[in-house]
């Protein structure tokens, strides 16, 4: 619902509650069990060793990983040195390792958007002011701000005083925003433009207002940034499609050339052992090894690039598709 466009005697009646009263005990509580409790919920977290097994799926690095064997092999029989297959597997988990490293980033803005949670809220319940838990507070609740506090939830502005609130944490703007119950404010304005709504996780600068909870927990505007940073997308990028496809080529030429070597040697007579050692070292030397970590590196650069301008980047790839992007609204 748009909770900025319709009027304030509206929205308390749609929640039912009296802006004077508050909820009562017992309407809260059972209010509290229908929507949950007002909290950024979180899927269960993968530990680093599932992270770090994850970034082996890539066809790439799957290819990487075969000819590592393979040449181990090869300089097992011809009693070579091992610095190929330790240098290709090397590779392999240094890509892994930065893969993991950018991941755990952005759990921690995550953390991060957490500790912009108020621990408590001052509400107005069975006509008393009461100090409760911020994870109590549920939509009808009846809450006052003031300057200094976070606002613990999302609110509709019932009345307010020279109310300023910083919403930098979620819009970006670093200028402070001008808050009034009386704000007349169409129905496809953006965040930063709803003057009569307060946002969970922003702080009150100036002044003071009482407002009634409109959304909580994972379905503030928080809590949608929250479940953005949380959820796992399969999509591949561009580059990732390409390298895939450019993967099943090589694997595909390789298996060819092996296999028109190995039949054009048995034809000359040449010892069988002697051709699979050939087929098997043409093989390894018709795979990129490098292209992997090189395009890990480009990425890992253009993701620094990315934090010092304050943009999380929780896949390494998505910095590709930034490249098209021209107009960031926010």
């Amino acid at each position: 619902m748009s909770w900025h466009f319709i009027e304030t005697k509206a929205v308390t009646e749609e929640l039912e509650v009296d802006p004077e009263i508050g909820l009562s005990f017992s309407e809260a509580q059972e209010r509290l069990g229908k929507y949950g409790e007002n909290i950024l919920r979180e899927e269960k977290r993968k530990t680093n060793l599932e992270r770090f097994v994850e970034q082996f799926k890539d066809v790439m690095i799957i290819i990487l990983i075969a000819a590592a064997a393979i040449s181990f092999l090869v300089s097992i029989f011809e009693k070579e040195g091992f610095f190929e297959p330790v240098l290709i597997m090397l590779i392999v988990i240094l890509n892994a390792v930065i893969g993991v490293m950018q991941e755990s980033k952005a759990e921690k803005a995550l953390d991060a958007l957490k500790k912009l949670s108020s621990p408590n809220a001052r509400v107005i319940r069975d006509g008393e002011q009461k100090l409760v838990r911020a994870s109590k507070l549920v939509p009808g609740d009846i809450i006052l701000v003031e300057a200094g506090d976070l606002v613990p939830a999302d609110a509709r502005i019932l009345e307010s005083a020279s109310l300023k609130v910083d919403e930098s944490a979620l819009t970006g703007e670093s200028v402070p925003s001008e808050k009034s119950a009386d704000a007349i404010v169409k129905e496809e304005a953006s965040l930063g433009d709803r003057h009569n709504m307060v946002f969970s996780g922003c702080s009150v600068s100036y002044g003071r207002g009482k407002g009634v909870v409109v959304e909580t927990g994972m379905k503030t505007e928080m809590g949608k940034i929250a479940s953005l940073l949380s959820e796992e997308e399969d999509t591949q990028t561009p580059l990732q499609h390409r390298l895939a496809v450019l993967g099943k080529y090589l694997g595909i030429a390789a298996l060819i050339a092996c296999a028109v070597i190995f039949l054009v040697g048995f034809i000359e007579g040449i010892p069988i052992m002697e051709i699979f050692m050939i087929s098997v070292s043409l093989a390894v030397s018709a795979i990129p090894e490098g292209l992997p970590a090189i395009v890990t590196v480009v990425l890992a650069i253009g993701v620094q690039r990315m934090v010092k301008r304050n943009a999380i980047i929780r896949k390494l790839p998505a910095v590709e598709t930034l490249g098209s992007a021209t107009v960031i609204c926010s």
